[in-house]
């Protein structure tokens, strides 16, 4: 990939802190080993709230400073809605997910032998 040793430990330390990325050491050993968090896109996805208000708060804010009535302001005031829109659903995609996700796994279909 053709990156530093900073890049990538700044990337990892990144990750780690946003909960994708745990650092674990096996007893007795000095070497760490990093492992991603099965379940991180999710709670990346249900932390997510937080991030979107504040971009609605801003978008908000600059809509009523700029006026929806001029093309930058009209912009904000979308730019406000989309986060409005994700901040509602968002929870419903998750609650579906987990509805999907505690079914058993399909099978794979398996092949029809009789087709060419």
């Amino acid at each position: 990939m053709q990156v530093g040793p900073s890049a990538v430990s700044g990337a990892v330390k990144y990750l780690m802190r946003v909960g994708i990325v745990t650092r674990e050491r096996d007893p007795g050993e000095r070497r760490d080993h990093y492992r991603v968090d099965q379940t991180a896109w999710y709670k990346a996805a249900a932390s997510s709230d937080e991030v979107f208000r504040r971009f609605e708060e801003g978008a908000r804010d600059g809509a009523d400073v700029l006026g929806t009535d001029t093309p930058a302001g009209a912009r904000m005031d979308e730019t406000r809605r989309f986060f409005a829109f994700l901040r509602s659903e968002v929870p419903l995609l998750l609650h579906k997910w987990n509805e999907l996700n505690a079914q058993p796994a399909e099978q794979p279909a398996s092949p029809d032998r009789g087709a060419l």
